[in-house]
């Protein structure tokens, strides 16, 4: 590794100062041996490139990328340029970062895998040195330092070659597809939300909307134990989709212009009383205080979603009923359990890839991910 850490080795300027770098014009087809890329920019525009087929250094392993799915913050880069005041566009930028494939070369002194092994991608990898106080204490989804693919300025996982620390990869069991190890990225989401929660066996469970982040936090919470668990969402068509996909949970459609207190009434009687937990995937102001009305005294609200910067809460009802609010940043230590329970049958990822596309059609694809009345749930890219 260079001095300057994985941020040096994956500098995105090694990418875009190579002079074998250029943007794909809307009509134009790629060639069939290139490096292919989906990448968006600060003018909002989203389109393929080809870049340089990378060659594995010392520790390194390069991947045939063959699925990744299209997250919704993918889809706020290309529309929005940022989030929050930290994770800025500034130039051209490769997208996704739920990522699976297989092993094509490995470099000097890798000797855990070898050609062909099927792997998915831990997207975050951070400085993992002594001196990182995060990383040396196992939270290292709080290193100064990470490099987390597809955040800028640092490219994603979505090209057909990339190139990826031995140690930041896991196995799949032939059992477990691409299909599935790419999505054990939001998995591992849901995951860490509920270890941090707290959440056991027989809690009466809310989940705030039912988009891709709370459908796998709906099967997390049912793997767990929990009972009864209700889901929200605006569009009746996700509810839908949360019951076919969990027979037991109880759905409740927030209408347009109800109050947070009327819909936290709705959500009890579903329950037939007041929560312990809310898993808050939205980070929306309302949602957010819809779960804390319907919390039970001593109850948590756990936020998982992203929101606006500054928001505003209900002071008085969270400090006379104890109720907790705590919030997530991405995840550690979750992907070798989450790949555990995809493999063991507890949890079933399958049916959330609703739209499929090839490499060459990524920009069909973001196109689609984008637009709420296609009525995807999880659009993939596959090559």
């Amino acid at each position: 590794m260079r001095d300057g850490g994985f941020a040096d080795v994956y500098s995105p300027r090694n990418v875009l100062d190579d002079p074998s770098f250029r943007i794909l014009g809307p009509n134009e087809k790629p060639s069939r041996d290139a490096n292919i890329a989906a990448f968006y920019n600060p003018d909002h525009e989203i389109h393929l490139v080809e870049k340089p087929r990378p060659k594995p250094g010392p520790g390194q392993v390069l991947i045939h990328v063959r699925a990744t799915g299209i997250c919704g913050s993918d889809v706020h880069f290309w529309k929005e340029g940022r989030i929050g005041d930290s994770m800025i566009v500034t130039d051209e930028c490769g997208s996704g970062h739920e990522s699976a494939g297989e092993v094509l070369e490995v470099g000097e002194g890798v000797t855990a895998w070898k050609v062909g092994d099927r792997v998915a991608i831990e997207a975050g990898v951070p400085c993992s040195k002594p001196s990182c106080n995060y990383c040396r204490v196992g939270r290292y989804n709080a290193c100064p330092d990470v490099v987390f693919f597809s955040t800028p300025p640092f490219h994603g996982t979505l090209t057909r070659w990339h190139l990826h620390p031995a140690e930041w990869l896991h196995r799949l069991p032939d059992s477990v597809s691409f299909e599935e190890g790419a999505l054990c990225e939001p998995l591992a989401v849901a995951l860490a939300g509920i270890d941090r929660c707290g959440l056991r066996l027989g809690d009466p469970t809310l989940i705030c909307g039912a988009g891709p982040i709370g459908l796998v936090s709906l099967l997390s919470a049912r793997a767990a134990g929990a009972e009864p668990i209700i889901i929200t969402d605006i569009v009746q068509s996700r509810l839908d989709f949360a019951k076919k996909l969990v027979p037991g949970v109880r759905t409740v459609l927030i209408e347009r212009g109800s109050t947070p207190k009327e819909s936290a009434e709705e959500i009890k009687v579903a329950a037939e009383g007041p929560l312990k937990f809310a898993i808050e995937c939205t980070g929306v102001e309302s949602s957010i205080h819809t779960a804390v009305y319907s919390m039970q005294f001593g109850g948590k609200v756990f936020i998982i979603g992203v929101g606006k910067d500054r928001q505003m809460f209900p002071f008085m009802q969270l400090s006379a009923n104890e109720i907790d609010v705590s919030f997530q940043y991405r995840y550690a230590n979750q992907y070798p359990k989450a790949i555990r329970l995809v493999a063991g049958g507890l949890i079933n990822l399958k049916p959330l890839v609703t739209h499929r596309f090839r490499l060459e059609e990524a920009v069909e694809a973001f196109h689609v991910a984008a637009d709420p009345t296609q009525g995807a749930i999880k659009v993939q890219i596959h090559d």
